[in-house]
């Protein structure tokens, strides 16, 4: 299972398995900086850092990423992300073999991402960042034209990006799952036929402590754009600050939560998927170690 998928696909993916820090480990030692470009302490904890790396803002997991790609777009296909946010999804998209388009409403995030390809050496051919506002993407990318929509978007105000009026981590609830909904489903558009919608989501508390069913709105949504659930896999997290928010969430008996929602629809008739992606075949490491160096660190 290793050998052909990176991780055994099942429908719940555990980031805190050592094979799963080990493979992670070897993105980000090749050099992937998806933390630049965005603002220290955006994440919920804010006094509470893990790592040397860590400096309060999430980051994309490199491995989630690979997987999806592997699973999800067929070979040098066109991966479109409305919410674009850091390097990772961009540049793994670059050395996997496939093409990007994604769009992020901040100009100094676009800039990072440039810079770290540049820092990569990587060819910017085939990979796009463009600064703009999703609801333009009609302007950036053709309807019908993406092998994989492939995003992560805002989990409304857990992070705030931005002071722009149009980041919609800034937006009350109702605006934001107005735009959010519309956003999605322009992006369904842009994906051709017999093809995945995979979204990176996770479900977060109003004031009153009950869950806003985020996830449940977007199925929602892409049914109502002919986009059927086609995988719901679970993405265990590592515990690492959760642990120091228990006994003050315990006092209004919330459970904390360690996990994300990774999201596959399919937009056409399944029985092509045969038809239209190849058999996954064993994965050439040395190939891949060649791209990210790891050899060579092996060796020193």
């Amino acid at each position: 299972l290793f050998d052909t998928f990176v991780v055994p696909p099942f429908s719940v993916l555990d980031t805190r398995q050592g094979y799963w820090a080990e493979r992670k480990t070897m993105w980000l030692n090749y050099g992937i900086r998806s933390e630049v470009g965005r603002e220290d302490n955006l994440v919920f904890n804010k006094n509470i850092k893990i790592g040397p790396r860590d400096n309060g803002t999430s980051v994309f997991d490199p491995v989630l990423c690979e997987i999806c790609y592997r699973w999800f777009c067929p070979a040098g296909g066109l991966i479109f992300d409305p919410f674009a946010g850091g390097s990772v999804r961009g540049v793994l998209a670059k050395i996997t073999g496939h093409r990007y388009t994604g769009i992020e409403l901040r100009q100094e995030q676009v800039d990072a991402n440039r810079e770290n390809t540049n820092e990569l050496g990587l060819d910017a051919e085939g990979l796009r960042w463009v600064c703009d506002d999703s609801l333009n993407m009609d302007k950036h990318i053709k309807d019908g034209t993406a092998d994989m929509v492939f995003t992560c978007p805002p989990y409304f105000d857990l992070e705030k990006y931005s002071d722009d009026p149009r980041d919609i981590s800034n937006m009350e609830y109702d605006d934001f799952s107005e735009v959010f909904g519309e956003i999605m489903t322009k992006a369904a558009r842009k994906l051709k036929e017999n093809r995945f919608f995979v979204v990176v989501l996770s479900d977060v508390r109003d004031k009153s402590g009950i869950y806003r069913d985020m996830t449940g709105a977007l199925k929602a949504t892409m049914a109502s754009c002919g986009l059927r659930l086609y995988n719901d896999i679970i993405l265990l997290n590592v515990v690492g600050s959760a642990a120091f928010r228990v006994r003050r969430a315990m006092r209004n008996r919330k459970v904390v939560r360690v996990h994300q929602n990774v999201l596959v629809f399919f937009k056409g008739n399944p029985k092509a998927i045969q038809d239209e992606f190849a058999e996954l075949e064993e994965l050439d490491e040395e190939e891949i170690a060649a791209m990210t160096g790891s050899e060579a660190d092996e060796e020193e």
